[in-house]
C-alpha cells in the first residue's frame, strides 16, 4: 500500500512538471557578451588590426569624433599600450578620454582630430618582434626589410584609405620614444604625412640619451630595459630590493654586476651595450640626427626641446643642427621650453622649486603647438617664428630667427682663488681633489629612488639644488662676483677642461650654474639657491676617440673639450655664476674604477681606486668654459 502510493505520488510531480525545465543556475554574473553603453560617447573607438608589408598585423585604436567630417588625424606609434592611451579616465567625452602622454588633449579636442595610437610591432596588442629602437633597413643592424619607418608609411597608407571621416592629411607626434618613432616616420615618408611634432626624441643613445653620456652608461636605466624588453605588456616587472638605489649600486659593484644579478643578462638589448660601450659603428650607424642628415626635409617638423630634460637632453638640438643647414624648404621648427621630459602637455608653472610666473607649456601649446597643426592640417593661417624659444630668468616667451642666437665664444675663466671672470688670469695653478669610488658624490641628495613618477623627484632633478654637493672636498666649486648687469646666453657653452689624474681613467662632470641672491624677498626658498643651467659628464677614457677607449697618461694635465647642453638664460643683477667640477654622479651614472680595464661593465672590486684629479686653471693652458653670450 506504501510502495503503490509513492509511485503514484512519483507519476503525478513527474507529470506536473514542464516539458523543457529551466537549467539549474550558473554562478557567474557576468554577461556572455558585454556590450559597453556607448551612447553617452562622443567618439567612436574603433580598434584594428593593420596589416604590414611583412604581414604582421599592429593593433591601431582609432578615436573618431562623433559627427567628424573632412577630420585630420594625429597619429602616435608607442611602445606602451595603444589601449592604455586611449582609456583615460574612463571618461565618455573623447578629450578626458585620451591620456595626457603625448595627446595634448586639449588640443585634439579643439582641433576635431582624429585620434589613432598604435602599439609598435611586439609590444601589447601587436605582432611581430620587438627591438629597441629598430634600427633602420638598409644597415647592418637590421637584416630585414621592416622598420619604423616602413611601419609608419604602411599605417598611414591604410589609414586614408580606411577612414572615411578623415581629410586624408595626417600628423604625428609624440614624446620620447614616441618622438624617435615620429623622427623614424621622416625617412621615406608616405605622401598623406603632412606635419611631424617630434617632443624629447630618443635621438642618440651614446652622445646624451638615455643610456650614455659622453661615454658614462646611465645605470638607473637597468629597469627600464628589464620592464620594457622583458615581456611584450611589460608584466614582468625589475625588482630591487632597494629604497636607496645608492645602496643597492654600491653593494652589486659594478653596473655589468647587478645587471647579472638581477637577469638582465638574458636581455638582447643589455648585451648589446655591454658589447658596445664606445661610440662605435653600432651607435653611429642607428643616430638618428645623422641619418635624417641624408636626405632633404620634406614634410614640416616642429622639434620640442626641453631645458632640463632629464631623459633626453640631446636629441632635439642634435636633430636641429643637422638639419637646419640644408632646410632650403623652411619645413623645420624648433621650440625651447622650460620643462622636464614631457612637461609640454602637462601643467608647467614651477620646475621643480623654480617658478615661471605662467603656465608655459598651456601657453605654447595655444600658441604653438595647435596652430602649427591646424596649418598643416587644415590650413588655417599661422604667425610663428622658426624659433619659439623660453627665457629663464626674465621668464619670457621669443620669437626668434634661428638658433643658437649667439656662438659659444665668449670664454668664462676659471682662477686660481677659486673664482670666475671673463677675463684672463696669467696666474697659472693647480687646484686638486681626490675622487673616491667609495664615496661618490651623488646626483642628488640620498635617499635615491629609482625612476618612478609617482611623487619621485626624478623629473626635476636636473633642477636641484647644487648646494647639497658644494661643500665636498671632493667638489671644486668656482663662483664670480655679484653681478651688477645681467649676462645673457643663448647656445650651447662648450668645456675647455685641462685636468691631470693619477688613476688611468677618470670621468669629468662639469656644472654651469646661476647662484640666486642671499635673499630673496618675493620667494624665500630661493635665497642663495644653487641651480644648474647645463650640466654633464664626460668619460676620460674616449679624449682622443669616442670609438676607441684609451687609458690616460697618469699625472700628465690634459684637454677635455665637450658640451653642455644647450641654454637659453639671463643671469640677473644681483646673482653669481658659478662652475662646479668633479669625477662622479652617482648613482645616476656607473662609478668609474679609476684604473683602466677593457669594459667598465666588467670592473672587479680592486680596480676602484682613489685618484687625485688636478684642474690647471690660469695661464695659456687654463680651464675655461666657452659661453654663447649675447652682447
Amino acid at each position: 500500500m506504501k510502495i503503490t502510493t509513492a509511485l503514484a505520488l512519483g507519476v503525478m510531480l513527474t507529470t506536473a512538471l514542464p516539458a523543457h525545465a529551466a537549467p539549474p543556475p550558473v554562478y557567474d554574473e557576468r554577461p556572455a557578451k558585454l556590450e559597453e553603453p556607448i551612447g553617452l560617447r562622443d567618439f567612436d573607438r574603433r580598434v584594428v588590426e593593420i596589416a604590414m608589408r611583412d604581414g604582421v598585423k599592429l593593433h591601431t585604436v582609432i578615436l573618431v569624433p562623433k559627427g567628424a567630417k573632412g577630420a585630420a588625424m594625429l597619429l602616435t606609434r608607442t611602445p606602451y599600450s595603444a589601449d592604455e592611451q586611449t582609456s583615460y579616465n574612463h571618461s565618455p567625452h573623447m578629450a578626458l578620454r585620451l591620456d595626457g602622454y603625448d595627446s595634448a588633449p586639449d588640443v585634439v579636442a579643439a582641433g576635431g582630430y582624429i585620434r589613432v595610437v598604435q602599439d609598435v610591432r611586439g609590444k601589447y596588442g601587436s605582432g611581430g618582434t620587438y627591438v629597441m629602437n629598430r634600427p633602420f633597413v638598409g644597415t647592418s643592424l637590421n637584416p630585414t626589410k621592416v622598420d619604423h619607418a616602413t611601419d609608419t608609411y604602411d599605417t598611414i597608407d591604410w589609414l586614408v584609405k580606411n577612414v572615411p571621416e578623415s581629410n586624408g592629411r595626417v600628423g604625428i607626434l609624440g614624446i620620447s620614444y614616441d618622438g624617435f618613432t615620429a623622427l623614424a616616420a621622416l625617412v621615406n615618408p608616405h605622401p598623406a604625412l603632412k606635419v611631424a611634432v617630434p617632443m624629447n626624441p630618443m635621438v642618440d643613445g651614446w652622445r646624451g640619451d638615455d643610456w650614455f653620456h659622453n661615454g658614462a652608461y646611465r645605470q638607473y636605466n637597468n629597469s627600464y630595459i628589464w620592464d620594457q624588453v622583458a615581456s611584450r605588456d611589460n608584466s614582468a616587472h625589475y625588482e630591487s630590493g632597494f629604497a636607496d638605489a645608492y645602496a643597492l649600486f654600491m653593494r652589486a659593484g659594478s653596473a655589468g654586476a647587478l645587471a647579472t644579478a638581477q637577469g638582465l643578462d638574458q636581455i638582447g638589448f643589455w648585451q648589446k651595450l655591454k658589447a658596445h660601450p664606445a661610440y662605435d659603428a653600432f651607435w653611429q650607424d642607428q643616430a638618428l640626427d645623422k641619418i635624417l642628415a641624408r636626405a632633404p626635409l620634406t614634410v614640416p617638423t616642429l622639434l620640442v626641446h626641453s631645458l632640463w630634460d632629464q631623459e633626453d637632453i640631446y636629441g632635439s638640438p642634435a636633430v636641429w643642427q643637422a638639419l637646419r643647414p640644408q632646410d632650403k624648404a623652411g619645413n623645420l621648427f624648433l621650440s625651447i621650453g622650460p620643462w622636464y621630459h614631457g612637461q609640454e602637455i602637462e601643467r608647467a608653472d614651477t620646475l621643480g622649486p623654480v617658478r615661471w610666473d605662467a603656465d608655459t607649456a598651456k601657453w605654447w601649446r595655444t600658441h604653438v603647438l595647435a596652430p602649427f597643426l591646424a596649418h598643416y592640417l587644415y590650413d588655417q593661417p599661422m604667425d610663428m617664428a622658426r624659433v619659439t624659444a623660453f627665457q629663464s630668468g626674465t621668464n619670457q616667451w621669443q620669437a626668434l630667427p634661428d638658433w643658437p642666437v649667439a656662438p659659444a665664444a665668449t670664454r668664462l675663466y676659471l682662477h686660481a682663488d677659486r673664482s670666475l671672470g671673463f677675463a684672463a688670469s696669467d696666474r697659472a695653478a693647480r687646484l686638486d681633489y681626490v675622487s673616491d669610488p667609495a664615496s661618490p658624490v651623488t646626483f642628488m641628495p640620498r635617499p635615491n629612488r629609482l625612476v618612478g613618477y609617482e611623487n619621485n623627484p626624478w623629473p626635476t632633478w636636473l633642477t636641484s639644488d647644487q648646494r647639497t654637493v658644494s661643500g665636498r672636498p671632493d667638489v671644486l666649486t668656482f663662483t664670480g662676483p655679484v653681478l651688477d648687469h645681467a649676462v645673457t646666453i643663448a647656445g650651447q657653452p662648450v668645456v675647455h677642461l685641462t685636468a691631470a689624474t693619477s688613476g688611468t681613467d677618470s670621468d669629468w662632470v662639469v656644472k654651469l650654474i646661476d647662484v640666486w641672491p642671499d635673499e630673496v624677498p618675493t620667494d624665500q626658498a630661493m635665497g642663495g639657491y644653487e641651480l644648474a643651467v647645463g650640466m654633464d659628464i664626460f668619460r676620460g677614457r674616449y679624449r682622443q676617440s669616442l670609438s676607441e677607449a684609451r687609458p690616460i697618461t697618469p699625472d700628465v694635465p690634459l684637454g677635455y673639450t665637450f658640451a653642455l647642453p644647450p641654454a637659453n638664460h639671463v643671469f640677473l643683477p644681483g646673482h653669481r655664476i658659478m662652475v662646479q667640477i668633479q669625477s662622479s654622479w652617482f648613482p645616476l651614472y656607473d662609478r668609474n674604477p679609476q684604473t683602466f680595464v677593457p669594459s667598465i661593465f666588467d670592473a672587479k672590486p680592486a680596480d676602484y681606486v682613489k685618484a687625485t684629479q688636478t684642474i690647471s686653471v690660469g695661464g695659456a693652458d687654463g680651464t675655461y668654459l666657452d659661453l654663447p653670450v649675447v652682447h
